[in-house]
């Protein structure tokens, strides 16, 4: 049976906001009922209205919410509250409540204060809580193992604001998206607003888009403006990735770290989920001998195994590419030789026939306890696995 993974890859080629998220999401098949009821059951005097319009050729839906003019200044612990009282799952309630501490950090480190300290203007407003939650909630209710993103179109020109003419994009937005790709547009207009950064950073963490997938749905989300000179809408796709094919190689080169400390560095790897890891030794820049690391690993594990690698090596970069791998199909068994359990690793061929493998641990562990070399134990071991050998 095929294993595949579902997905959902953010498209933000004419910028993202966070209503147009709540829009490519009701585009994708969510049901407007779902967000109707969402935005009822918070405690803020809002309303939504969900139309069908066009940007550009494109048909897009448009998410509009409604709110008072005067609103109450909100801090950090009062839109938290409101997180707390939507009736929300534990992963949308996280993903919002992350959301918007992002936002106070974000805020806080522009301004010099504490993230607690923090006065939300613009994302403290009704209409931007509702976009977080709601496209945190929504992106819940897709049931996706992974988010993705493709680079991010950024404006540019001047923007009002709470506290004045900000240079596009503005510094928190800017600052939001840090570690993402952008690509940055002629058109003078803020294309990219903070709280579609804050949303895009949190649930993608700049995972860039996967090399290869299989499109399930795709769906449009309005901006407010019907620009004349693009179609101003982001485009979200639901997707599968073959599981099983979703591999990186990670490769870092070291000059500068003793040798020793390569068993502890692999151990640490292979803790963190590392499938394979290799070492060898190469010439690198001024003469100097140094070795090269490699790692292969799932795509769903290859951040903490880059994070494990800076962790505990010396290394200051790595490079890390998407790779396509075959293997046959396997199984573990077990059988006792001389009163130790040993683990069998066994596998199909091409050609239909079984190959089987001692697991190397146990054959050591029970050689050693016998007082017999390693290699004669394996041996032995593997005529009592095919007698006619």
């Amino acid at each position: 049976m095929e294993e595949r993974s579902r997905v959902l890859i953010f498209d933000p080629f004419s910028g993202i906001s966070g209503n147009m998220i709540l829009g490519a999401l009701i585009d994708l098949g969510l049901p407007e009922e779902w967000l109707e009821d969402l935005v009822h059951s918070l405690p803020l005097a809002v309303s939504v209205n969900i139309s069908s319009v066009s940007r550009g050729r494109l048909s897009a839906r448009l998410v509009n919410v409604e709110r008072p003019e005067n609103e109450p200044t909100r801090r950090l612990e009062d839109v938290l509250e409101i997180v707390r009282s939507a009736p929300l799952d534990p992963a949308a309630r996280d993903l919002a409540s992350a959301a918007f501490q992002r936002l106070a950090d974000v805020e806080g480190t522009i301004h010099g204060i504490p993230p607690e300290q923090v006065h939300f203007h613009e994302v403290g407003a009704s209409d931007a809580i509702v976009d977080i939650i709601g496209g945190a909630a929504g992106v819940a209710r897709l049931d996706v193992e992974r988010c993705y993103t493709r680079r991010v179109a950024i404006g540019r020109g001047w923007v009002t604001a709470e506290h004045g003419a900000l240079p596009l994009p503005a510094p928190a937005t800017l600052k939001l998206l840090e570690g993402i790709e952008v690509v940055e547009s002629d058109i003078e207009a803020e294309l990219t607003t903070p709280t579609g950064a804050v949303l895009l950073s949190v649930l993608t963490g700049g995972r860039g888009g996967p090399g290869s997938f299989v499109p399930i749905r795709s769906g449009y989300g309005a901006g407010s403006r019907d620009s004349q000179s693009h179609p101003n809408c982001l485009r979200m796709v639901l997707a599968e990735l073959d599981a099983r094919g979703d591999m990186y190689i990670i490769q870092a080169d070291i000059d500068d770290m003793s040798p020793e400390y390569l068993p502890p560095l692999r151990e640490a790897l292979d803790a963190a989920g590392a499938a394979d890891v290799w070492t060898y030794p190469v010439q690198m820049k001024k003469g100097r001998t140094g070795f090269r690391i490699e790692v292969l690993v799932a795509a769903k594990r290859r951040e903490e195994v880059s994070r494990v690698l800076f962790e505990n090596s010396t290394t200051l970069g790595l490079r890390f590419w998407p790779v396509d791998r075959q293997v046959l199909p396997r199984a573990e068994n077990r059988i006792e030789w001389r009163g130790f359990p040993i683990r069998v690793k066994m596998s199909r061929s091409a050609e239909g026939h079984v190959i089987c493998k001692p697991e190397y641990d146990d054959v050591v562990r029970a050689a050693r306890t016998l007082g017999l070399p390693p290699l004669t134990a394996r041996q032995e071991i593997e005529r009592l696995l095919d007698p006619g050998a």
